[in-house]
């Protein structure tokens, strides 16, 4: 029997190929098929519909679980986000005083303090605006050198790097959590028929925004 995926005679991606998140949530849906399988356990005996019963409770409990779990790390996300708006505020201003800064930038800064995001969707552009936002701070920094030389700016750019890493980490943790939803409401009967009554539907995890990939693909050294 032939491999199925030949690297010796099957096309390969010569230009290569880029990795995007689909920004798109999946209902979870049964068919009849699951409302025979119910049926045909109660039909059994009471004891197999009763089993199957208390397992759809568990299975029950357990999502709701994971979904206070995606809550919790989603707030995290939330909590650094709003810490590094504050550094970004502050060294907004610290440069403010210093030369002229985009009075555009300072607006849209402060926008992002009036309160936290509400869902994922949001929570991931606020995140990419708050990139872009700093990148411009960062570049006007880079415009006056002397300005290296304040203490107080460097302590926020240093803040800012560190809550870069947290909010990776913090990301990371989250998108674990998303792919735990997403495997369970996948999974036969139990899960997915509770699921599927219950409305779920998969959830999509962070991204990194085109300019952060973009700037990925720059020359470095």
């Amino acid at each position: 029997m032939a491999n199925g995926l030949d690297e010796m005679n099957d096309p390969v991606a010569v230009d290569g190929r880029d990795v995007n998140v689909i920004q798109k949530q999946l209902p979870v849906k049964v068919g009849v098929g699951s409302t025979i399988f119910e049926v045909i356990l109660w039909v059994l005996g009471i004891i197999p519909g009763l089993i199957f019963l208390f397992m759809k409770i568990n299975a029950k409990t357990y999502l709701r679980k994971v979904e206070q779990k995606l809550q919790h790390d989603a707030s995290q996300i939330d909590n650094y986000l709003e810490q590094r708006v504050v550094i970004l505020q502050n060294a907004a201003k610290l440069l403010d005083k210093a030369i002229d800064l985009d009075k555009d930038t300072m607006t849209k800064i402060a926008l992002y303090r009036s309160g936290r995001t509400t869902n994922d969707e949001v929570r991931n552009e606020t995140s990419q605006a708050i990139d872009k936002l700093f990148g411009q701070v960062n570049v006007a920094f880079e415009q006056y050198p002397d300005l290296k030389a304040h203490q107080e700016i460097q302590e926020c750019l240093r803040q800012n790097s560190y809550l870069q890493k947290e909010i990776t980490a913090a990301r990371e943790l989250y998108n674990d959590t998303v792919y735990t939803w997403n495997s369970a409401i996948q999974e036969w009967p139990t899960k997915m028929i509770v699921a599927a009554r219950l409305g779920y539907t998969t959830r999509i995890p962070f991204a990194a925004s085109q300019e952060v990939k973009e700037q990925a693909r720059g020359v470095f050294f």
